[in-house]
């Protein structure tokens, strides 16, 4: 009996569930600003499709292509993007609203050190960093997850075992 693979969208939710409950423990015990830890949550993404990617063709006996290998991984990340986009929203709005504020000021003090602008000038973009925070947030997040899970499912694809035998058109 073959066994059906777990959707694309259960993945991205467990995966999902994974990073939100790591940004969460990171933002509580400190270190929400640290920016190794940070990147971990990139190497949770990663792993996360890259297993996606694995378990698919597993599943189907290496009945696949590179293709709707590739395909599987890549609908894991747009569930994912979608997720995190939302957890994003809600986490800047309700959960952590200090954040935004946290990095207007860390914004502030760049902009101090550059002796080019003006008092006038950085007040001007700090109220438009304050007004603009959550829909740029949003953007670096959407954007962020859908180039880096685009790799991870190319290197899910390519790694995942495929039957030497297989031939999609003959199977049709």
């Amino acid at each position: 009996m073959e066994t059906k693979p777990i959707s694309p969208a259960v993945k991205g939710l467990l995966i999902s569930l994974l990073l939100i409950v790591f940004g969460l423990i990171t933002y509580f015990i400190g270190f929400g600003q640290d920016k190794s830890l940070q990147l971990l949550q990139y190497v949770i993404l990663g792993g996360g499709i890259i297993w996606s990617c694995i378990e698919y063709a597993k599943k189907l006996n290496g009945n696949v292509t590179f293709g709707n290998t590739f395909a599987h991984g890549f609908k894991v990340t747009a569930a994912i993007t979608g997720i995190m986009a939302l957890y994003t929203f809600i986490a800047l709005k309700f959960i952590m609203p200090e954040m935004s504020d946290l990095a207007v000021e860390q914004a502030r003090k760049s902009m101090m050190e550059n002796k080019q602008l003006t008092a006038e000038q950085v007040e001007q973009a700090i109220t438009m960093t304050k007004k603009f925070f959550v829909p740029f947030a949003l953007a670096g997040v959407i954007v962020a997850f859908l180039i880096i899970g685009t790799i991870f499912s190319l290197i899910g694809a390519a790694v995942a075992k495929k039957s030497a035998n297989y031939n999609p058109i003959q199977n049709q």
